[in-house]
C-alpha cells in the first residue's frame, strides 16, 4: 500500500508587540570604542535588509528600551541566565498560542493527534508542549515531541517528525510549532563581529498542521547534508549569561560552495535545475545569506523574494523564520513547485522539497 502523502495545510504566525531594531543598533553603536568600526557597524546595519524586529521585552516604565535603566539590559552586569529562563517561561507560551490562533483562522485545528513543537532559545519543565496542550484543551493522549536546541533548521526537523507519523497514519491531524525569543540572549560585548551576529534575530512563533488531507504544500523529498570543516561556523553556547551565538563570517562562502558543487546541491536538486523551482523558501539568516544562495544557484533576482520579505519584516527568529517564509509562499496561489532549505549549528543544511496540491 502506498503511504498517505503528507500535507502542510496552512501556517500561522505570531510575533510580540515591540520593535526593537533600532534601539539595538544605538545601543551597539555605542559599545564599540574605535570610531571607525561605528562606522562600519553603521553602513552593515544598513545593508542588512532588515527594518524591523520583534521581542518579548517590554520597554521601560518610563517607556525607553530595554537597552535602557530599568530594562533587562539597563543594568550595568549582563542579566543571568536564569533570569532569562524566567521570561521565557512567561513569555513563550503566549506567543506559540497567539501562532496558533492565527493557524485557527485560517483552518479547522479540530482533533489534533500528535503535537511537535519546536524551541532553541530556551528550556522549561514542564515542557512547551506540555503547556500548549493544556492551554489548548488537547486529549490528554494526545502524542507529544519536543525538538530542542537545533537551531535554525529545526522546524525542517519538526515538519519532517510531522511527515513521518502522517505517512505511517494517514488520520493523523499533527500540530506542529516553533517558537523562539532570540532576543533574550543579547551579550554585552564590544567586539564588532558578535554585535553584528545579534542584529540579525528577533522573537516569533509560527504553528502549522500538518496531514494528509490534499490541500496546502505537499511535502516530498527531504535532505540533509554537514558541511566538512565547517563546525566552529556557528555555535550557540550556554553561560552564565544567555545563551551566546558565534556565527562566522564564512558562513555565506561556505553554504554557495556547498551549493555549486557540494552534496548539498545533488541532494536538494536531484536531477531538476534551479530554474525549475517556481517556489523557494530558503531560512532567511541574513541578507549575505540570501545573497549566497541566490548567487550559487543562478536564481532570478525576485526568486528569493518571500525569503527577503520575511527578513526585512522579522529579521532572523532562528527555528520560526522558514515557517514565516512558507506561509507567505502558500498565499501566492502560482508558486508551486518548491524548495525548503535552512542552515543552522554544525554547519549543517536541511530541507525538503514541496509541491502545491491540485
Amino acid at each position: 500500500m502506498t503511504p498517505a502523502a503528507a500535507h502542510v495545510n496552512a501556517i500561522g504566525t505570531a510575533v510580540p508587540g515591540y520593535d526593537v531594531h533600532g534601539a539595538f543598533i544605538g545601543w551597539a553603536e555605542q559599545q564599540l570604542p574605535d570610531e571607525r568600526e561605528k562606522t562600519v557597524f553603521g553602513r552593515m546595519a544598513g545593508r542588512a535588509g532588515i527594518e524591523h524586529r520583534w521581542s518579548v521585552l517590554s520597554p521601560t516604565a518610563e517607556g525607553g528600551s530595554p537597552l535602557e535603566p530599568g530594562g533587562l539590559y539597563g543594568g550595568e552586569e549582563p542579566p543571568p541566565t536564569s533570569a532569562r529562563m524566567n521570561i521565557y517561561a512567561e513569555a513563550a507560551p503566549p506567543l506559540a498560542l497567539a501562532a496558533i490562533a492565527n493557524l485557527a483562522q485560517k483552518t479547522s485545528i479540530d482533533g489534533i493527534t500528535h503535537l511537535v513543537v519546536a524551541s532553541c532559545t530556551g528550556f522549561i519543565a514542564p515542557g512547551l508542549d506540555q503547556i500548549v496542550a493544556e492551554e489548548l484543551g488537547l486529549d490528554p493522549g494526545v502524542e507529544r515531541t519536543f525538538v530542542g536546541f537545533m537551531g535554525c533548521y529545526a522546524a525542517v526537523a519538526a515538519l519532517r517528525v510531522a511527515y513521518h507519523i502522517v505517512r505511517s497514519e494517514p488520520s493523523a491531524r499533527v500540530l506542529v510549532v516553533t517558537v523562539e525569543l532570540s532576543t533574550l540572549h543579547l551579550q554585552f560585548t564590544r567586539e564588532i563581529e558578535p554585535l553584528l551576529a545579534m542584529l540579525q534575530f528577533g522573537d516569533g512563533a509560527a504553528a502549522a498542521l500538518v496531514t494528509a488531507e490534499p490541500s496546502g504544500f505537499a511535502i516530498l523529498n527531504q535532505f540533509a547534508a554537514s558541511l566538512a570543516d565547517t563546525a566552529d561556523l556557528i555555535r550557540w553556547t550556554i553561560g552564565d549569561s544567555g545563551f551566546a551565538m558565534h556565527l562566522s563570517g564564512q558562513v555565506p562562502a561556505q553554504i554557495a560552495q556547498a551549493l555549486v558543487e557540494g552534496e548539498l546541491r545533488s541532494r536538494m536538486l536531484g536531477n531538476l535545475s534551479p530554474q525549475s523551482i517556481d517556489a523557494w523558501a530558503v531560512h532567511a539568516g541574513g541578507r549575505s545569506i540570501l545573497d549566497a544562495v541566490e548567487t550559487a544557484l543562478s536564481l532570478a533576482p525576485d526568486a528569493l523574494q518571500e525569503s527577503r520579505d520575511v527578513l526585512a519584516r522579522f529579521g532572523n527568529m532562528s527555528s520560526s523564520t522558514l515557517m514565516f517564509v512558507l506561509a507567505a509562499l502558500l498565499d501566492v496561489p502560482e508558486r508551486r513547485t518548491g524548495v525548503a532549505l535552512a542552515f543552522g549549528p554544525g554547519l549543517a543544511a536541511e530541507g525538503f522539497r514541496f509541491e502545491r496540491a491540485p
